[in-house]
């Protein structure tokens, strides 16, 4: 592995990073990102929670992000599909997932990370979306200008060999599904066209 393999990289994923990373509960014990791609997030995480799981669809991105991190022993890669896969029930502190809860069934995945949650916990998901009503449209413009110089600024950039889907809700659908499947979720839509959810597992 050559040193600039860990070389710090930005895009309009990483940039939501420190958000996800400040949502993490302290004193937690174990962390889950779905859909962790070469495994960056992963291993920020580590710095704040005793084991982290990250698990991801693809053979390439696991088989990178197991390289990139030899050494970490309380990181857990785990190769395989979200919504069939053996995880402990209620297991989780914290659960987070970036740009890859459209690639599965957006329902089917939000209830199972909800499940994977223990009471107490915290769970965030920033997705994509795509724009539907006038409002969404004019977001999208105002926006744009401030997303292309950021991205050249930032030089963005991110691992080769990341799977693309185009998502397939709207903004709207996506803020209405999870007020119904997420009672008291946070709902914002970034500039960088991206949304985020947070949401507290109740106690009770």
């Amino acid at each position: 592995m050559n040193r600039s393999d860990l070389k710090p990289y930005w895009n309009t994923n990483v940039a939501r990073h420190p958000g996800i990373l400040r949502a993490v509960p302290s004193g937690c014990g174990n962390a889950l990102d779905v859909g962790c791609g070469d495994g960056l997030l992963v291993r920020k995480l580590a710095e704040r929670a005793e084991h982290v799981t990250g698990m991801d669809k693809s053979p390439e991105m696991i088989a990178r992000a197991r390289e990139l991190a030899p050494d970490h022993q309380d990181l857990a890669f785990v190769e395989g599909d979200f919504l069939a896969a053996d995880l402990p029930a209620a297991g989780y502190d914290f659960v987070c997932s970036v740009t890859a809860i459209h690639h599965m069934d957006f329902a089917a995945a939000l209830i199972r990370m909800r499940d994977l949650l223990r009471p107490g916990g915290t769970l965030v998901v920033v997705g994509l979306a795509r724009e539907a009503s006038p409002g969404e449209w004019a977001a999208l413009i105002a926006a744009a200008p401030v997303v292309r110089i950021t991205k050249v600024l930032r030089r963005a950039g991110g691992p080769p060999g990341m799977p693309v889907v185009d998502p397939q809700m709207s903004y709207g659908q996506v803020r209405a599904a999870a007020r119904r499947l997420l009672p008291g979720v946070r709902y914002r839509r970034h500039v960088l066209r991206r949304y985020s959810l947070v949401w507290e597992k109740p106690t009770h």
